[in-house]
């Protein structure tokens, strides 16, 4: 194998405090990063780097953890630029709106749909994510449910089963209907496909023991629970998140004290999708109130066409640190670090021998530009599994 390194770097993202200084984001300054094959085997000061093969000249700027997009979904058709020009007209956002994709994407072709995802893989990708999970969701059928994982699947490990997004059109004077097919027939044909299982656990989804039943079904097919979790109203969510070990309890926009207990005590990360509430003018989650409870935090995207129609990690990051209460430094270890918590991994989300070689550049001497200069499109090289994408 081939190794390369990538020096001169003025800041460099860890994650590992124990490799750079004390903060959580381990930071070593006038840096470089050694890469062989697929990973990161060695970090450290640019005039201590050992010789390579290969030698890649930073410029001075910064290097991080590539983005890890835990919570998106991408299999989808259409778009709802109708719906958003209404709702920034004034009409407010519900649950229902989904079942507009799912019209969309069951008459779509396999093809469109795909060329769809990697269109925005793409786009992600030129954005600094080189992780990213991603759901069905918006066939609501065991055909198109199937088919969304199956094609996912083809892009990354990390698929979500979320047949339970909404009760299907066909269902909706029989919602236990509904719940019983996703228990049963379709989550038979979706568990091949599929690490996770997900439910919109909400007033116009599913209720708590209706998520309780969902998910419990996913366990018992091998499937880890993940939960849409206390996003348009105070509920049984993140609890139930909790209570089922879920790797993540996604949104938490409306949490009590027992909620924010609750995450804090767990093992269940807190994953905030700060686009969803720009792009709804809903109230932000309140990361300082579980960062200071001592809860876990991601940020992701929640790239979807109703609610969050963006790829944008960094985008993200500067609502977050803007009017979520968190610092940068905060804002990018959730989007690195945390995303990969949230999807139980350790072996991404951090620049440390024996991890993947997923690193971001930015054409910037620090991550804090991210916040600092929003909008700005500052990734200027990514590798993903030590290949230069980018």
């Amino acid at each position: 194998m081939s190794s390369t390194v990538i020096s001169d770097i003025a800041t460099l993202v860890t994650n590992d405090p124990s490799l750079g200084d004390s903060s959580p984001l381990g930071l070593i300054r006038d840096a470089a990063v050694v890469i062989e094959g697929d990973r990161v085997v060695w970090t450290g000061e640019s005039s201590k780097a050992p010789a390579t093969d290969n030698r890649v000249d930073a410029g001075g700027r910064a290097v991080l953890p590539g983005f890890v997009d835990s919570h998106s979904h991408l299999v989808f058709a259409g778009d709802r630029t109708e719906e958003f020009n209404a709702r920034m007209s004034g009409r407010a956002y519900s649950a229902g709106g989904i079942r507009t994709t799912v019209a969309a994407t069951r008459t779509a072709g396999d093809a469109e749909l795909e060329a769809n995802l990697t269109r925005l893989l793409g786009e992600a990708l030129r954005q600094g994510t080189t992780t990213f999970e991603t759901k069905s969701g918006y066939g609501l059928t065991v055909e198109d449910e199937a088919r969304a994982l199956r094609l996912a699947a083809r892009h990354t490990d990390e698929v979500t089963y979320l047949g339970a997004h909404v009760v299907a059109p066909e269902y909706a004077e029989d919602p236990a209907g509904y719940v019983a097919l996703v228990t049963g027939e379709m989550l038979d044909a979706c568990a091949p496909y599929a690490r996770w299982i997900d439910v919109f656990c909400e007033k116009g989804a599913f209720d708590g023991d209706q998520a309780r039943a969902i998910l419990t079904a996913g366990k018992a097919k091998g499937l880890h629970p993940r939960v849409h979790a206390n996003q348009l109203s105070y509920g049984p969510g993140v609890r139930l998140a909790v209570e089922l070990d879920a790797a993540s309890a996604d949104h938490c926009t409306h949490l009590t004290d027992a909620d924010v207990d609750a995450l804090a005590n767990s093992h269940t990360v807190a994953t905030l999708l700060p686009g969803a509430e720009f792009s709804t003018r809903a109230a932000w989650p309140d990361a300082r109130r579980l960062l200071d409870a001592g809860a876990t935090v991601a940020l992701s995207t929640d790239c979807n066409p109703g609610s969050s129609f963006t790829s944008s990690v960094p985008f993200c990051v500067a609502l977050a640190v803007r009017d979520m209460g968190m610092t940068p430094d905060e804002a990018v270890w959730s989007a690195t670090a945390g995303g990969a918590a949230a999807l139980r991994r350790t072996d991404i989300g951090r620049l440390t021998p024996g991890a993947y070689a997923d690193l971001t550049l930015l054409d910037a001497p620090s991550h804090v530009h991210l916040a600092y200069r929003p909008g700005v499109p500052l990734v200027a090289g990514v590798w993903r599994r030590g290949v230069r994408e980018v």
